[in-house]
């Protein structure tokens, strides 16, 4: 099988290379990477242009990271797909190997397990997220499976449709809803870590981010049918700290 992974970019200058040698590095042969750059104003482009094994590249003006997966998941010719944002790498050589090994002719998409690391030392894990105990009746309390470790068949994005922009933080949530929950996909966990993070996403800056977080996960919860409100999803702070008690391995780059 072929599999798409689509970056987006836009002034991803300090964080870019590392993803495209864990890709470059991939043990799997049929791998098409697509570069989707929001018009750059640095010299991220100038690093993709260095690495052969990209497949292609927009560069063009785009409404945000929603826009940008959109439009590689539009110009993806693979039977898989999944994201792997601009400051994530993956852990080993051999992540895509597994991924496409974790689909057999009933499974429609898969995800793993995440590690986050720390911006000034990439070898050290200071958080981990693991979606072993994840099921769809989770996403009602806040949860959803490792975005970034999620793998599907192109054929359900071409189906079910692609990523809402008019979200801000959450389209991604939205889409796991609707695909998981709304859709009841056929899902493999894979229990390894799929990708590796880098700390300071969006969705957790501050306590604003978090409100809009919370505020589009009760507008995707209800645009696929699922109950929940702002004061039953803060709950799942609590238990998030047990993502940071486990203990620690080395990350790979």
């Amino acid at each position: 099988m072929k599999i798409s992974i689509i970056t987006g970019t836009y002034n991803s200058v300090l964080t870019i290379s590392d993803t495209l040698k864990s890709i470059q590095n991939q043990s799997y042969p049929n791998i098409e990477h697509i570069i989707v750059d929001g018009a750059s104003k640095d010299s991220t482009l100038k690093i993709v242009a260095k690495f052969p094994h990209v497949a292609k590249v927009i560069s063009e003006p785009d409404q945000g990271i929603y826009d940008a997966m959109n439009k590689g998941i539009k110009a993806a010719t693979g039977d898989i797909i999944g994201i792997l944002n601009s400051d994530d790498f993956f852990p080993n050589d051999r992540i895509v190997q597994q991924i496409v090994d974790g689909f057999d002719k009933d499974t429609d998409c898969i995800f793993g397990d995440v590690a986050f690391v720390n911006p000034d030392n990439l070898n050290k894990i200071v958080r981990y997220y693991s979606a072993a105990d994840w099921h769809p009746d989770k996403f009602k309390k806040g949860y959803m499976p490792p975005h970034p470790s999620f793998y599907v068949r192109k054929s359900f994005y071409e189906k079910l449709g692609l990523y809402q922009t008019d979200y801000t933080i959450a389209a991604d949530y939205e889409l796991l809803i609707r695909m998981l929950h709304k859709h009841k996909l056929n899902y493999n966990y894979l229990p390894l870590q799929i990708v590796t993070m880098r700390t300071g996403g969006v969705s957790t800056k501050n306590i604003k981010s978090r409100y809009i977080l919370n505020k589009e996960i009760v507008r995707a919860c209800a645009e696929n049918d699922i109950s929940t409100n702002m004061f039953y999803l803060s709950l799942k702070y609590g238990s998030k700290i047990f993502e940071y008690l486990q203990p620690h391995k080395k990350a790979s780059l």
